[in-house]
């Protein structure tokens, strides 16, 4: 009884200090209104300047104290002095002599860059502004009202306006806000910027990103290969192996436009504007019902933001391109966004230009077996891209959002080729174009807190066209590769619960793709189009329970075919349940369909350069194609310590061996098969202070199933057995370094059974290969590294430089092989794709 009683009075005089504490803070007046009374109760003049107290807003001091005793309340609760001028003349004085906004810099409490776009708003006022790219914000007008300051991914904070009230803007620190759906495994996966999600998702922020080795600015897709299970053995943007899969495999999609093209150079920078204020997500497995067309990775690029930011602008130049970005702020409800880039290398040869030409443009030395003979090439070329964005955003009202978005990427070649052979030169003059144009127009409508609408309706062109004189002859070859998807999605987001939300929505689309072939000697014509519609119904119920232990995502697509009038279920699944706080696992799992592919039909296609076309699904010839992951991972991480473990299998059919890029006896042979994968992929990663190092591994065993072929089951072009890679990185302030490595074993080859060609039964020669993919080439390595360092110029602008090394050793990595037969010579040609040599890049960027 006597505990109870304790207890009790305890609670009763807790309450009564909280109403106290209430009571004292319902009496905060305006400090020139306590002004004011102190002079006509204390026949005082006060002298002051209105701006200097209009923050200040205090519970008055009591009237029985001296004025001395007032004045000293005041000056403890305001930082403000007194100097008495006389007995009745009071100055106050503001020693730390602002004569500028109340301002601050905005800081994430985890990577500690800074936090743009957050909105900062004046409680009971219509003032709102926002931080800028360096998390920078004023506030332009005086009051004492609390400030507020928001963001989507941050936990709300608010300020009273006297804690801005120093000399210099002072750093505030925001938390990071977990959604209960979207909570993050681990905030820093590699470097800063990169963060995994509980539904098995990567998110990169590139204008929080950290350095990765070998890269100057946050490359997108360059990023995507230091990512476990994700390879690009050819040093390609435009060829990315997910877990064994084809890059067509992939889904890419820029503001809801899917992207047929994803690279410069052919393939290696990214055909996006690195500079760009982008979020990118990335998954490998278990993917939203509300995406469709890919039996591989899932990469979903956004660079809308969630408020109307003020304007900023950057412009940038390396030792390949410039480029150029602005935000225009049209009103306090809209904004402009632009973004320009362009190659210069039709004007000037860069040493990183000319590594880069011997990259992707080589074959300039092709070893005949019989003889040892040298053959050379020489190249005349004229080349260089462009890409271009534009984006519109118009708020309606406080529930509707409005986006208009638009792209244009293009590289441009123009090739004068000579040959040197039995002591004659022979020139070809040849040229290739690639482009893509792309729309969307997009609406979010949030009726209440508990329902949303988005839909969106988009358009998205790829062509690639060529023009190839033969070496030995006169014909020439014209040849366009188009194809056109349009289509429109709708999403309801239905909050039922705190734990719980149902998502449904419906998407079409209409895909057309154009094959053209013509040459003029002998006469040949081909024109091939094709059209397929696809309708598909969503559903998605997202659960989380109370204490965040368990979260999944049971998800449900039926895709139908029109031109086939054929239904194709598409279950999707994640789990995701926490031991503890260190220890969580995962499980995966999907099935998905695609109907688009690439294939090859003659490696010289298109120069043989970008020889890869699009083709549509027929339902006979060309099936759909299907596939069938699961996966099992766990995460542990304590004491900066991060240990990450996945374990797949993964099953594709439907594939043809055009799309697979054979160079063996299966490259002029059109069958159809599939192919399963089973791997494992593993990170450990360690932080220490401003250092985080990292090493991942990767094993995959990845087979194909020809049932036709003779051989029917051997290695997969895209298995790289094992997979290394290595890094240290350094971030403190403003100065950015990176090192690292990576190796990995050479990928499958076929080599020929003997060094001459030999007669088939039609009385032709041919090349006699030994079993399909029985030896692998050397094995890769390469050493990166790279440099940054920004400059704060002023308030509002900030000037970083920076370069890159890639292959600091020089390795001379042979990343493809293939033979074929010298018609001139009558033997057989080794012909050896190398890796980049060692190649400089460096950078300029001036932000404001």
């Amino acid at each position: 009884m006597k505990i109870n009683k304790i207890i009790s009075c305890l609670f009763v005089c807790f309450v009564f200090a909280l109403s106290l504490h209430a009571q004292d803070k319902d009496k905060a007046v305006l400090l020139k209104t306590v002004f004011e009374n102190i002079a006509k109760k204390d026949n005082v003049t006060l002298n002051y300047i209105e701006d200097e107290i209009a923050i200040f807003k205090i519970v008055p001091p009591k009237n029985n104290l001296s004025l001395k005793k007032k004045l000293e309340y005041i000056s403890e609760k305001t930082q403000l002095q007194f100097k008495f001028i006389s007995n009745n003349y009071i100055s106050v004085v503001n020693n730390q002599k602002l004569d500028k906004p109340l301002c601050g810099f905005l800081i994430d409490e985890i990577t500690n860059q800074p936090v743009e776009f957050a909105n900062i708003k004046i409680i009971e006022t219509n003032y709102t502004t926002s931080s800028n790219e360096k998390g920078y914000f004023e506030i332009t007008i005086k009051s004492p009202n609390t400030i507020e300051i928001s963001h989507v991914n941050f936990q709300k904070l608010q300020l009273q306006p006297e804690e801005l009230y120093t000399e210099n803007c002072p750093k505030i620190v925001l938390k990071p806000s977990l959604n209960e759906i979207e909570e993050v495994v681990t905030q820093t996966y590699l470097t800063k910027g990169i963060s995994k999600k509980t539904d098995g998702t990567f998110e990169i922020k590139p204008k929080r990103f950290g350095l990765l080795p070998g890269l100057t600015e946050p490359d997108v897709f360059e990023t995507l290969k230091q990512i476990p299970g994700v390879a690009g053995t050819d040093e390609t943007v435009s060829n990315l192996n997910v877990r064994g899969g084809t890059h067509d495999q992939n889904l890419f999609l820029w503001n809801g436009i899917r992207l047929f093209q994803t690279g410069h150079f052919f393939g290696l920078i990214s055909a996006l504007n690195p500079n760009l204020a982008q979020n990118i997500k990335i998954t490998k497995n278990g993917s939203s019902p509300f995406y469709g067309e890919s039996v591989s990775s899932v990469i979903d690029i956004s660079t809308h933001s969630t408020n109307v930011e003020n304007s900023n602008a950057s412009i940038g130049l390396n030792m390949i391109n410039v480029d150029a970005y602005a935000k225009i702020k049209t009103s306090k409800s809209s904004n402009l966004e632009i973004s320009g880039r362009r190659s210069y290398t039709d004007l000037i040869d860069t040493p990183t230009y000319k590594n880069y030409y011997n990259r992707i443009f080589q074959n300039t030395a092709v070893t005949n077996l019989t003889n040892n003979e040298m053959i050379n090439y020489s190249n005349d070329e004229k080349f260089y891209f462009y890409d271009f964005t534009v984006q519109f955003r118009q708020k309606i009202g406080k529930k509707i959002d409005l986006s208009i978005d638009g792209i244009s990427i293009d590289n441009s070649l123009d090739l004068k080729e000579s040959k040197v052979e039995n002591a004659t030169t022979i020139s070809k003059y040849s040229c290739l174009e690639q482009k893509t144009l792309g729309g969307n127009i997009a609406l979010k409508i949030n009726w209440n807190k508990n329902f949303q609408t988005e839909m969106n309706g988009y358009g998205s062109f790829y062509k690639i066209t060529s023009e190839n004189e033969n070496i030995e002859s006169n014909q020439i070859f014209n040849q366009e590769n188009s194809i056109l998807d349009t289509g429109f999605r709708l999403k309801n987001v239905h909050q039922l619960s705190k734990t719980l939300r149902f998502n449904n929505g419906y998407q079409f689309n209409e895909i057309g793709i154009r094959n053209l072939d013509e040459i003029n000697s002998p006469v040949f014509f081909r024109k091939i189009k094709n059209v397929l519609l696809i309708h598909a119904a969503i559903a998605e119920l997202q659960y989380t329970s109370k204490n965040n232990k368990l979260k999944t995502n049971i998800g449900i697509r039926q895709n139908y075919i029109q031109d086939f009038k054929e239904f194709i279920f598409e279950p999707r699944l994640q789990f995701n349940f926490a031991f503890s706080k260190s220890f969580q696992t995962e499980i995966l799992a999907e099935r998905k369909s695609q109907v688009t592919s690439q294939v090859v039909d003659l490696q010289q296609d298109f120069l043989g350069i970008e020889k890869r076309r699009w083709i549509l699904a027929n339902n006979e010839s060309i099936p759909i194609i299907k596939n069938n992951q699961i996966s099992v991972g766990f995460t542990f991480k304590k004491n900066n310590w991060l240990l990450t473990l996945d374990n797949f299998y993964k099953s594709v059919d439907g594939i043809t061996s055009r799309s697979q890029g054979f160079q063996n006896q299966l490259e002029f042979i059109r069958i159809n098969g599939n192919y399963t994968i089973i791997g494992s992929e593993f990170l450990v990663q360690k932080q220490v202070r401003n250092f985080t190092t990292w090493l991942t591994y990767s094993y995959t065993d990845n087979n194909y199933e020809f049932k036709s072929f003779s051989n029917n089951a051997f290695p997969n072009n895209f298995e790289i057995n094992h997979n290394i890679g290595m890094a240290v990185i350094y971030d403190y302030k403003k100065l950015k370094l990176a090192l690292g490595s990576r190796w990995f074993t050479g990928k499958p080859n076929t080599i020929p059974s003997s060094p001459t060609p030999v007669i088939n039964a039609e009385n032709e020669q041919e090349i006699a290969y030994q079993f399909p993919n029985s030896t692998h080439l050397e094995n890769y390595f390469q050493l990166n590294f790279s440099a940054s360092k920004g400059f704060k110029i002023s308030k509002n602008s900030e000037f970083v430089s920076g370069f890159s090394i890639q292959n600091i050793l020089d390795s001379k990595n042979v990343i493809n092989q293939n033979y074929r037969i010298n018609q001139n010579t009558n033997s057989i040609e080794q012909i050896n794709t190398y890796s980049l040599e060692r190649t400089l890049n460096a950078f300029l960027r001036y932000s404001f």
